[in-house]
């Protein structure tokens, strides 16, 4: 079939089942998560303060305890065993990568600066492998302190934004929007729960911030649609306008996109106040106020949880509900307007205030880690096109941990599945609304499509750099040209689209066409007006060149 055509039952397909994940690996997520709680609850237990499990009622709130679970987060995201893990982030065999590229010297880093001189380059050296090591031991410290103090975090504090320079995949893997702040906030211990009250608050804001756009019901129909632990099937038909034969939004979509919107606007703010409603004294029982920004919370995390989206933040999840629990319902008194130190608000101020709007306003040139932009239907992404058997070369050219794709499918399905497999994530990319600027540029990246493999660039920077959790900064032009320095692919062989997102407040989204070996081929701009009414496949190719 023609590729439009092939498109449109993709997509068809994916209003039916989402991904079609099978149940069984939904488990693997599940006794992670397992894992992940048990473990913070054995780190705790090296604490004087603390506990073990049999006292975690005495505990669970405990500054001490708190540092520990931040921790432990940024050491389980560094690892690579939390986001961006197993089948749904299209890692098979092995499920994780993260370590097991960060540590081995060959593989391909992506620095901040890539043409300076020791910080630069994209082999991994000896020296990369060594801060990343010192980074993790440096949590392990943590970890397993007695009472941590800020003499203990301080180190971590001054590793991370070094391994920044030297890899921005590997620092960008330890969650440092969320966890190095939190980690900052604990040099101060007189005013960490404060400052810990704002870093969640800034979470909340932004992510809120970030799905005031035409993007996020397309969000909503995909997440929805692949959920395997709700009874979507109830509602699954009031996403779409007419499914199979209409794939658009509906007017309920729209609904269920702002009102979690304005939810997630609505608890934090419930939370922040909470401290107005005490006595003052700590200890006591949350007020109504708190107590309902606690229930709204917890409903809201525990929906996209139980959606299981592309990606897996679930860990990240949990630490968010934990987070509320014991910072604003554990610390309720705790006002978040009143410091002893001058520094800290100042330092909040620029993580938390600064960064997300330069993200939000030029999203092309910060992570949508770092600019607190998470699941609202608006990243950078980009789609690499490998003429016929050119995506082979990465298995011959590139020192790699996880096999290319195909070879990972091939353990536990025929040819055909796997094909059929790793065709979903063009349905996963089109349902999206951005993903509808293709109906323009595919047909300007290559002249016949259907000698072509698509691969998301999601999946290439899993197989080449070690990580990926939806960020396009990892697999834009940087990582294009690492992997054809290795591979030499001769022109018109890789044609890659790079599509940024669309500023906060502006009406388009940029885009360029590359050959991996001619460079730059053309580049324009899509207003998101004139994708909305489009079907998320392809009626028919389009070449109206809005290209510069």
């Amino acid at each position: 079939m023609p590729f439009p055509e092939r498109a449109r039952l993709l997509c068809a397909d994916w209003a039916r089942q989402g991904f079609g994940t099978p149940l069984l690996v939904y488990t693997f997520y599940i006794v992670k998560a397992a894992f992940y709680a048990g473990m913070w609850i054995w780190f705790a237990s090296f604490s004087e303060a603390l506990g073990g499990i049999e006292s975690i009622g005495r505990w669970w709130n405990h500054p001490q305890a708190i540092v520990k679970a931040i921790a432990w987060s940024m050491l389980f995201e560094g690892l690579g065993l939390a986001s961006g893990s197993g089948p749904l982030s299209g890692r098979y065999l092995p499920p994780f990568g993260g370590f097991l590229y960060y540590l081995r010297p060959g593989t391909i880093r992506i620095p901040l600066w890539p043409n300076i001189p020791v910080l630069g380059g994209d082999r991994r050296r000896l020296f990369d492998c060594a801060v990343y090591l010192l980074h993790v031991l440096q949590l392990v410290r943590v970890l397993i302190a007695p009472e941590v103090t800020p003499e203990i975090l301080w180190p971590t504090v001054a590793i991370l934004p070094l391994l920044g320079l030297l890899d921005r995949t590997a620092f960008l893997s330890s969650r440092p929007e969320h966890y190095l702040i939190a980690t900052i906030c604990f040099l101060f211990p007189q005013d960490a729960i404060a400052g810990e009250k704002w870093v969640w608050y800034g979470i909340w804001f932004w992510a809120a911030t970030s799905k005031l756009n035409r993007h996020f019901p397309s969000v909503i129909s995909v997440m929805l649609s692949n959920s395997g632990l709700l009874p979507t099937r109830l509602f699954r038909r009031h996403l779409f306008r007419d499914a199979p034969r209409d794939l658009r939004t509906t007017a309920f979509t729209d609904l269920l996109a702002h009102f979690g919107t304005v939810t997630e606007y609505v608890f934090p703010l419930l939370l922040m106040s909470g401290f107005l409603w005490t006595d003052g004294a700590p200890g006591g029982l949350p007020s109504p106020v708190t107590v309902a920004g606690l229930v709204i919370m917890l409903g809201f995390h525990s929906f996209i949880t139980l959606c299981v989206p592309m990606g897996v933040p679930l860990e990240w999840n949990i630490m968010m509900v934990y987070g509320g629990f014991a910072l604003f319902g554990g610390h309720e008194s705790v006002s978040p307007f009143v410091f002893e130190s001058g520094l800290l608000p100042i330092l909040l101020t620029i993580a938390l205030a600064v960064i997300p709007l330069i993200g939000n306003l030029f999203p092309a040139w910060v992570s949508f880690l770092l600019g607190m932009r998470f699941y609202a239907g608006n990243w950078a992404y980009s789609v690499w096109l490998f003429q016929d058997d050119a995506e082979q070369k990465i298995s011959h050219h590139v020192t790699t941990v996880s096999p290319i794709l195909p070879r990972q499918l091939r353990v536990f399905y025929d040819p055909v599945t796997v094909h059929t497999v790793l065709s979903r994530v063009i349905a996963f990319r089109l349902m999206h609304l951005h993903g509808r600027v293709l109906h323009d540029v595919l047909p300007l990246a290559v002249d016949d499509i259907d000698r072509y493999v698509w691969r998301d660039g999601e999946l290439v920077c899993g197989v080449t750099a070690g990580w990926n959790f939806g960020d396009g900064h990892l697999h834009n032009e940087h990582l294009l040209r690492a992997l054809q320095r290795r591979c030499r692919w001769k022109p018109g062989q890789l044609r890659v689209v790079f599509v940024d997102p669309q500023p906060l407040g502006r009406p388009f989204l940029d885009w360029r066409v590359v050959d991996a070996q001619d460079g730059l081929l053309h580049s324009g701009r899509t207003f998101v007006r004139d994708l909305v009414d489009r079907q998320p496949y392809p009626s028919e190719w389009t070449c109206e060149r809005t290209d510069d």
